[in-house]
């Protein structure tokens, strides 16, 4: 008995060639965890400044929306807001049933059955690759478009959209079907808050 205590109290280790102690065993174990804490620390410190940069960015996109001169420029200053406040390098957008004084602008152009299907499907924003999408094609640059989030346009529950927001990018990587959509539905209701009053 008195052998196998003496051998728990004199647990030794190995480091580097040298023989540690239980205590120091102990205290390299802490450091590690005080560094593992450290290190998550900065991760979490590094997410809240990206999210802070991400709400001045809504922000000002916002801000824009409600300093747009009239209705018809509305769509304008929502696409290049997006475009230039969140470097998204192609955006535009199609709506449908939009009142008589906005029926032959660009962003009534006419849009398929399937487009609409599609929209009238989509709970969340889309995010992926471009599947031959309708909806890239009305972007600039449609043949390099390789990535694509596509944000449906509806009233607050409403099951029918009423428009299509299509953001698009050459990277195939800056929309990708595992990434977050939260943000992008955010987008997606306030563009359709703003747009709703151009709708017969």
């Amino acid at each position: 008995r008195y052998c196998l205590l003496s051998r728990g109290l004199g647990d030794v280790y190995k480091r580097q060639g040298r023989t540690l102690s239980l205590q120091e065993r102990q205290m390299d174990v802490l450091r590690e965890k005080h560094k593992l804490m450290e290190l998550r620390l900065a991760e979490l410190m590094r997410i809240g400044q990206e999210n802070d940069q991400i709400t001045h960015k809504f922000h000002t996109w916002t801000r824009s929306l409600l300093l747009a001169r009239n209705d018809v420029d509305l769509p304008h200053t929502l696409t290049t807001g997006l475009q230039d406040v969140f470097s998204v390098p192609h955006v535009t957008l199609r709506l449908w049933g939009v009142s008589e004084e906005f029926a032959h602008t660009w962003f009534a152009a006419p849009v398929s059955a399937d487009s609409r299907l599609f929209s009238n499907g989509l709970t969340t924003p889309f995010c992926g690759s471009n599947n031959d999408f309708e909806a890239a094609s009305w972007l600039e640059d449609a043949p390099t478009i390789q990535s694509v989030a596509l944000l449906p346009l509806r009233l607050d529950g409403a099951a029918e959209a009423f428009g299509l927001l299509v953001l698009g990018s050459p990277d195939a990587h800056r929309f990708t079907s595992d990434m977050a959509t939260d943000f992008l539905t955010n987008i997606g209701q306030t563009a359709s808050a703003a747009l709703s009053s151009m709708l017969d």
